[in-house]
């Protein structure tokens, strides 16, 4: 509609009249420039991604200022930092993307323990475009911990380590258990000052955890109080778990008194009549019966599980009391309790039931002489969803062995298969020993041959059971084939060297010796000592053979002597090749009608001045055949020059 000339002019007035702030605006930026209004909607599509492209080429300046502005600037005056100071490690954030993707992947192969996988794939994945995290790594270390496999777990962190992963407080926690699991307690208190002087974090209350029961474990109760001491200097609060591994230390040395100043410290602190921890009653129990107070003991069981308590029970708590009750004569009490912890056991909600609380069954009814009843009970933790590991299998194989009931045991030892259990060192050495026992010998070598195709590591003192069980009942030719398997395995002294030597001279069976002999020399000639060289000497001589060991000496000495000459020969040859080969190329005139500077360059170039090049080839080639391109590369190099 078109407008009146009276209203035009008024709205001209008002405009013209109206106060005005000038501003002055910048250029649009090249990179917020948009077209408005487009032909199709592809073209708009095709704007939207070409500005994006650009931006990811070009960052909005408003992006590069805010990074610049979040970078601190170095002071002219601040010292350079130091490259040999501990890297930070990374934070969970970083496992994102690929790189969560190859700790999902690598999580499978542990879950279906497949740890040889797992630990491969990490090793591979460290210098390629997919970088593992500290993270990955420590989900495998602690797999191989579960597992008992400390060999591959410390080459493992090893090979992390001099690839630059950093570190983060896990991973010390894992080194400790190690350590001290390994009974390496010197090993274990080395990395603890490593982690509190060198590390850029502070340990975790797991760490004093750790390294407290661990002590204990080893005996150490003394050093085990005063890593709880140093641990409240660094501010840590009391810790009733830390408690009561120290009660437990004490009670294990037979001191009450120290488990009762254990309790009343940690009341103190606590500053509290009633710990509602109950994980330190079990261990309190066990002061009451080493001071001869049985009455008081069993009140402190009824004042904590009874009616009407306020304390909090988990299994690890009454795993504690159902030991001190099965341990002090009160093994029917302790059954009442253990049906009472499996109808409580409601996972995910309550755990009162766990590996350790049947363990402590089954070896109170392996006290009590009731093999049939540890039996039931073990083969019953599937149940509760909990699975035996290799120990447990040990503990009662081993209460079976020594008590008569080698059928029972190998029947537990053919069911670990099922359960996925590895049986280890322990379980074949339990079971070989108990076969000899039973004059068995030929399943106690089986044993011992299923132990090393497994790729366990049998000791020389297993070995040396092995052999002597075999020989006592005439089995000599067996024992040989076991030292024949075992001389590449085993670093052999020469007490195992004279057994079996002494064995084959009882059988007459001198040359068997001298090839021993032969194999000793061949291989290391440290292992013929002059003891066992006196010993296979006076073998020798009661069948007036004595000499053959310094003719064997001899013959091997000049074999080698042999070997070595014409390795020489070779050598020699190969270097007449070669300048052979280079004169074959020099030019015609510095062949013919030599004058003496001819002479003195074509001995150059044919003799000291390419010696080195040969023998450089020779070695590197391995013989004539390889010193063709050698040959034709130095000539063409001395003829250029």
């Amino acid at each position: 509609m078109a407008l009146s000339k009276l209203s035009f002019f008024n709205t001209l007035t008002k405009t013209l009249t109206k106060p005005h702030r000038f501003q002055s605006h910048a250029p649009p930026s090249v990179l917020h420039i948009r077209l408005f209004s487009f032909a199709t909607p592809e073209e708009a599509a095709a704007e939207r991604r070409k500005r994006k492209r650009r931006l990811r080429i070009e960052p909005p300046l408003s992006a590069l200022r805010h990074q610049q502005a979040q970078q601190p600037r170095p002071s002219p005056s601040a010292p350079p930092q130091n490259p040999n100071a501990p890297k930070l490690p990374e934070s969970v954030s970083v496992l994102s993307g690929n790189r969560l993707n190859l700790h999902n992947r690598i999580l499978k192969l542990i879950r279906e323990n497949d740890l040889e996988e797992a630990a491969l794939l990490t090793r591979h994945s460290i210098y390629s475009n997919c970088r593992p995290t500290i993270f990955t790594c420590n989900a495998v270390m602690a797999a191989q911990l579960r597992q008992a496999k400390y060999s591959e777990l410390l080459s493992l962190h090893r090979f992390i380590t001099q690839a630059g992963v950093a570190a983060n407080v896990v991973t010390h926690n894992i080194l400790l258990t190690v350590y001290l699991d390994c009974r390496k307690t010197d090993l274990a208190l080395e990395q603890y000052k490593q982690l509190i002087n060198d590390a850029p974090f502070n340990p975790s209350p797991t760490t004093y955890r750790i390294l407290i029961k661990g002590l204990v474990d080893n005996q150490q109760v003394e050093k085990a109080v005063e890593l709880k001491d140093e641990m409240a200097t660094k501010g840590f609060k009391p810790d009733a778990m830390i408690y009561s591994y120290l009660m437990l230390g004490e009670a294990k040395n037979s001191n009450g008194d120290g488990v009762f100043e254990l309790y009343e410290e940690l009341k103190e602190k606590m500053g509290t009549e009633e710990i509602l921890d109950g994980v330190i009653y079990g261990n309190l129990m066990k002061g009451f019966f080493l001071k001869g107070m049985e009455t008081e003991a069993m009140e402190c069981y009824e004042r904590v599980l009874g009616e009407g308590s306020r304390v909090k029970m988990n299994a690890v708590a009454y795993n504690y009391v159902l030991e001190a009750l099965s341990k002090n004569g009160k093994f029917d009490e302790a059954l009442k309790l253990f049906e009472r912890m499996k109808s409580e056991h409601d996972p995910p909600r309550k755990l009162s039931v766990n590996l350790g609380s049947y363990n402590i069954i089954v070896d109170g009814y392996c006290a009590e002489k009731r093999f049939t009843e540890a039996i039931e009970v073990f083969n019953s933790m599937g149940e509760k969803r909990c699975n035996p590991d290799t120990l447990s299998y040990n503990v009662l194989i081993d209460q079976l062995c020594n008590n008569d009931k080698l059928a029972e045991a190998e029947e537990l030892y053919k069911g670990m298969a099922d359960k996925k259990v590895n049986p280890d060192e322990y379980t074949f050495v339990t079971l070989m020993d108990t076969c000899f026992k039973e004059n068995r010998p030929d399943d106690a070598a089986q044993y011992f041959k299923t132990m090393v195709e497994s790729k366990l590591r049998p000791n020389l003192a297993v070995y040396n059971r092995l052999m002597e069980g075999l020989v006592k009942v005439g089995k000599i030719d067996e024992a040989k084939s076991f030292f024949d398997l075992m001389v590449p395995k085993l670093r052999m002294n020469d007490d195992a060297y004279k057994f079996i030597m002494n064995t084959l001279f009882e059988v007459r069976k001198h040359n068997e010796v001298l090839k021993i002999v032969d194999e000793m020399l061949r291989e290391d000639v440290n292992d013929f000592t002059e003891e066992v060289e006196e010993f296979v000497r006076e073998g020798l001589r009661k069948e007036g053979r004595e000499e053959e060991v310094t003719k064997l000496k001899l013959d091997i000495e000049r074999e080698k002597a042999e070997a070595a000459a014409k390795v020489a020969e070779e050598a020699e040859r190969a270097k007449a090749s070669a300048r052979a080969a280079v004169a074959s190329l020099l030019p015609s005139k510095l062949l013919g009608n030599k004058d003496n500077e001819d002479k003195g360059l074509e001995e150059e170039l044919t003799g000291e001045a390419i010696d080195d090049d040969i023998e450089s080839s020779v070695s590197m080639d391995g013989g004539e055949e390889g010193t063709g391109s050698g040959q034709n590369g130095v000539a063409s190099e001395q003829v250029t020059v």
